[in-house]
């Protein structure tokens, strides 16, 4: 399973809470490496796609504004033990990941 994906899910009355952090560097494209004094490159996640037991339920796209190691919380409507929540994200330089969650 990708190490890139944590979740949290809490389900209570047929709704999962679900928690997930993307850990990725989110680079704007504006710092400088403190060394060198070259510029870092952008390298920001575009896009993320959640997924419940198949079925496409949201999609984000983000930009090179977003911080560090990003947080995303959200709701599940209808959800119940033993569905499962998969999240799919790219990025602009070809990097991608994939979690999955299981409802408990």
């Amino acid at each position: 399973m990708d190490k890139t994906v944590r979740f949290r899910v809490r389900l209570k009355d047929n709704v999962a809470d679900v928690k997930i952090m993307i850990f990725h560097p989110m680079e704007t494209g504006y710092r400088r490496d403190k060394n060198s004094k070259e510029i870092i490159p952008q390298h920001f996640i575009h896009t993320v796609n959640i997924a419940h037991n198949g079925e496409q339920i949201m999609q984000v796209h983000w930009s090179r504004s977003v911080s560090k190691n990003p947080y995303l919380n959200f709701r599940v409507l209808s959800a119940s033990e033993g569905d499962e929540v998969t999240i799919a994200w790219n990025d602009n330089m070809g990097q991608s990941g994939v979690g999955k969650a299981i409802i408990s």
